[in-house]
């Protein structure tokens, strides 16, 4: 039994439908658009601050280039944080037509096509900067165990580059890892008891 949008549930406790999920709705997307916004320009300024990294240095009258593609792990970083980059581009475009228009049927294979991408992102993000990060130690610290030098004794300047790339990717690891709690509250409500109220959501 409902009178003004407010239901009761069985302990007489009401329950407030229909202009609260709205508003929650409403909120959640922009937070979406926000963070998809963040991710893109940080994504892109990950893979710019990494892929245009370089230094020479001269050792015994040899010059000796550091670049990023001389470390797998921030050529990996790089496709990472470009690949998410342009994902979240795509579903920043859903997201603003979506409020524009209002509303936008939201179903059952659409929630579950934009659940999987945001965590295959989330999981390809995070893997990208763990492996950098591991990398960017070693470069740092070196490995006496194994005598590996610490390069950026030599590339000070590469170094410093690339661990403000490595901060940025970062976030955006923690921003997708947001998104996919989001965009998994999304699916997840469709199978809920309110599911034919929400069927028209972002």
């Amino acid at each position: 039994m409902s009178y003004l949008g407010i239901g009761v549930s069985p302990g007489n406790i009401p329950v407030y439908q229909g202009t609260n999920m709205k508003v929650v709705d409403r909120r959640v997307r922009i937070v979406e658009v926000v963070l998809r916004c963040l991710i893109c320009g940080l994504g892109v300024l990950a893979a710019v601050l990494i892929g245009t990294d370089s230094q020479v240095k001269e050792i015994f009258l040899i010059s000796k280039k550091a670049r990023f593609t001389d470390m797998k792990a921030l050529v990996f970083l790089v496709l990472a944080n470009g690949i998410a980059a342009a994902y979240s581009l795509v579903q920043v475009v859903r997201c603003v037509v979506g409020l524009v228009r209002g509303s936008v049927l939201f179903n059952k294979p659409l929630a579950w096509a934009i659940f999987s991408g945001d965590q295959a992102m989330a999981y390809l993000t995070v893997a990208a900067v763990a492996a950098a990060a591991q990398s960017a130690v070693f470069a740092k610290l070196g490995q006496p165990e194994l005598e590996w030098m610490k390069i950026c004794n030599m590339y000070g300047q590469f170094c410093s580059q690339v661990g403000e790339g490595i901060v940025s990717a970062l976030i955006v690891s923690v921003g997708m890892v947001f998104l996919s709690c989001i965009s998994a509250f999304s699916l997840f409500r469709l199978y809920g008891g309110n599911k034919g109220k929400n069927n028209a959501m972002w």
